[in-house]
């Protein structure tokens, strides 16, 4: 396994250095943590020089926020292979830490860069497993397909009564719920589970599962994002990256609003990013790779703690 993630390594940096994207290298630790409710970050504290009252650090969930600020000091495409961190994940495709590929293309939209991560993992799985071509669809009509309901015009009592005929006993937490949570659902109980082997780009997503995309109004008001799946697996999510900071700020702070409502703790927001989307980001898109499970695909294993050295129970 040691072999087969060093091999993989490498021929991602070939990949990359073929076309010019830069591997950077980013801190683990930043003065902000995630403020979506999905995502819980690590805290640690710093006492000595500089915080003699000491400071609350976060590790990144994500790259993300450091590499936008590379963006915007002109960089260039970049790329990274990090550690990432994500508390209370931990099962058969999830680990609290684990390793991200992640890259950004100035001047590409998103539906190219859908092209560039199938060419990426055709390139580093090749001669391990066969990749078949992936097929494109939207989220409304992926939605529609596996469960008869319209995600833009259902609502929450119809999804529910979805949940409640196909999936069974649902979470009373959920009782209350927007319809977004609902979906979300159906998506992880019932479409995924249901998905074929062949690998699928989900695209334009609802604006109320934007996270950090760009928002379109036309033709239909959707978020400019995509997810590819491999036999059911997500293995990469995208954007059409947002560039306008004063969307970015209303998004982290209604972020942190349903944080409190959820009994979740408020997180600092991440103010230099922030003023990076101020001062200028170039058009881009961009996206993140599960290393890990590009890991377990090419070694055809069913759970991630076989793709890595030193999964949590082995620490």
């Amino acid at each position: 396994m040691l072999q087969l993630r060093a091999a993989l390594m490498a021929r991602v940096r070939r990949f990359f250095a073929e076309r010019g994207v830069v591997e950077v290298d980013t801190p683990l630790l930043s003065r902000a943590g995630t403020t979506d409710p999905a995502l819980e970050s690590f805290a640690t504290r710093y006492v000595g020089p500089g915080a003699a009252q000491g400071l609350t650090l976060y590790l990144q969930t994500s790259p993300e926020f450091f590499m936008k600020r590379l963006l915007a000091s002109g960089s260039g495409p970049i790329y990274q292979l990090a550690h990432v961190f994500r508390n209370g994940e931990f099962g058969r495709r999830h680990n609290p830490e684990f390793m991200m590929l992640e890259w950004y293309r100035p001047g590409a939209d998103y539906h190219v860069l859908m092209g560039e991560v199938e060419a990426l993992i055709a390139y580093v799985l090749e001669g391990l497993v066969d990749y078949a071509p992936a097929r494109r669809v939207s989220y409304r009509h992926w939605f529609e397909e596996a469960t008869g309901l319209d995600p833009w015009e259902s609502d929450v009592a119809e999804l529910i009564g979805f949940a409640e005929a196909n999936i069974g006993v649902v979470p009373e937490s959920l009782a209350a719920s927007q319809a977004s949570a609902w979906l979300d659902l159906l998506v992880t109980h019932w479409i995924e589970p249901r998905m074929q082997s062949q690998p699928l780009f989900v695209y334009d997503y609802p604006q109320s599962q934007a996270a950090l995309a760009r928002l379109r109004q036309h033709p239909l008001p959707v978020a400019e994002r995509f997810e590819l799946y491999i036999s059911g697996i997500e293995i990469a999510n995208g954007f059409q990256e947002l560039g306008d900071a004063s969307q970015q700020r209303a998004r982290f702070e209604a972020d942190n609003r349903m944080r409190v409502v959820s009994g979740q703790q408020a997180v600092p927001m991440d103010e230099k990013l922030l003023a990076a989307l101020d001062a200028g980001l170039p058009d881009s898109s961009g996206v993140a790779v599960g290393f890990d499970r590009l890991v377990m695909l090419a070694a055809e294993a069913s759970e991630i703690r076989s793709a890595m050295p030193f999964p949590l129970d082995a620490i």
